[in-house]
């Protein structure tokens, strides 16, 4: 069984930052004319007047201030609200391809690596554009890597499920160096006229490399000490659209084709799950919860964050313990905490010990401790 360690991780920052100011604008507006053109309803009691936003609830609901959006026109027009993206000719890079694309090279540039070099490409996501050919063969012709690919769906613990099972290939001998990338467009399938998660979403990409810990080169390598896993079926979080919808008519355009979720029932519900999540692998591990220097949480919400830091530590997480990028980035879905991996990692030094969690539908919740070596 080969060691494993994450060489290089990449990050794709979309070019469209959009406030909380922006968001509640926009939503406001299309109330606004909502509520007008049903003001005879709404005045003879038929109907309750739909209540607008503000930037301070989002913000006191979330830590969310702003978020990256591939398109932000769309978005942000009170007649639309759906982001603008443009089908692409067949031949043509995908969106997500180009995404994952674009945090790949980063990652591999880090790790001393050429895409030749990687035989193992898996596209984890919340939401893949289509169904086949895979995202990830795709991005494996576009890097000029070997070996094989595939898709991969586990909502926001997407990326951790993605980097257990290239830990599992590469300590197996079935791969060597293995790319895996979290391209998310979650503008795509949030429903910007609900008033309670209009704002909960952004888009990025992130990519994450893993090789052999005797064939590394790059500096500042993450030892993979273990990975851990667990689902629990839920449908506090869901999102109906699927091929089958074109054989029912009825619910064609239904909210429920978008993203919905049962908040309060999801905050109660998944941080004592993983809490406890992690709390039983450092144990595994023979790991003490103070022995961390760092946990790089999934970026959903901040509340959050600060209850399962809690849990673990015993006490409030310092922000160096447990960085936050939510609030510039908001809920990336699987790629969130990979990106709070990628902008908090440089300054830990040899002996270091980090925990990456990610959790979501399903319910699921995967970790993956590490040591800097």
């Amino acid at each position: 069984m080969h060691k494993v360690v994450i060489s290089g991780t990449g990050l794709f920052t979309p070019p469209n930052a959009v406030s909380n100011e922006a968001l509640v604008e926009a939503f406001n507006a299309w109330v606004r004319g909502a509520n007008a053109a049903n003001a005879e309803a709404i005045a003879a009691g038929r109907m309750d007047p739909l209540p607008e936003s503000s930037a301070e609830f989002i913000v006191k609901a979330s830590g969310i201030r702003q978020r990256y959006l591939m398109d932000a026109a769309g978005v942000l027009d009170p007649e639309r609200m759906v982001p603008h993206l443009a089908e692409r000719p067949n031949e043509a890079l995908s969106v997500q391809a180009e995404m994952a694309v674009a945090a790949a090279k980063g990652a591999l540039a880090r790790a001393g690596r050429a895409g030749s070099d990687v035989d193992m490409v898996i596209c984890a996501c919340s939401n893949l554009q289509r169904a086949y050919p895979a995202v990830s063969i795709e991005v494996q012709q576009a890097i000029g890597a070997a070996g094989f690919a595939y898709d991969m769906n586990v909502a926001c613990s997407s990326a951790t499920f993605g980097i257990q099972a290239a830990v599992s290939a590469i300590a197996t001998g079935a791969a060597r160096t293995v790319l895996v990338v979290n391209p998310e467009i979650c503008s795509a399938h949030l429903n910007f006229r609900d008033r309670d998660s209009h704002f909960i979403f952004g888009d990025a990409a992130t990519a994450v490399l893993l090789e052999r810990a005797d064939a590394a080169t790059a500096e500042g390598c993450l030892e993979v000490l273990g990975c851990k896993l667990a689902t629990v079926f839920s449908n506090n979080i869901r999102n109906n659209a699927g091929f089958l919808n074109r054989c029912d008519a009825a619910g064609i355009g239904a909210p429920d084709k978008l993203f919905v979720q049962q908040g309060r029932k999801v905050f109660k519900e998944v941080c004592p799950m993983v809490g406890e999540h992690i709390v039983g692998h450092l144990g595994e591990l023979g790991i003490a919860a103070e022995g961390v220097r760092r946990f790089w949480l999934h970026q959903a919400n901040l509340a959050m964050n600060q209850l399962i830091a809690r849990r673990v530590l015993g006490r409030e997480a310092t922000e160096s313990e447990a960085p936050v990028i939510l609030d510039r980035y908001a809920n990336t879905s699987s790629a969130g905490s990979v990106i709070a991996m990628h902008l908090n990692r440089d300054d830990l030094v040899p002996g270091d010990i980090g925990v990456l969690s990610s959790f979501g539908a399903g319910y699921s919740v995967g970790s993956v401790a590490l040591r800097r070596i």
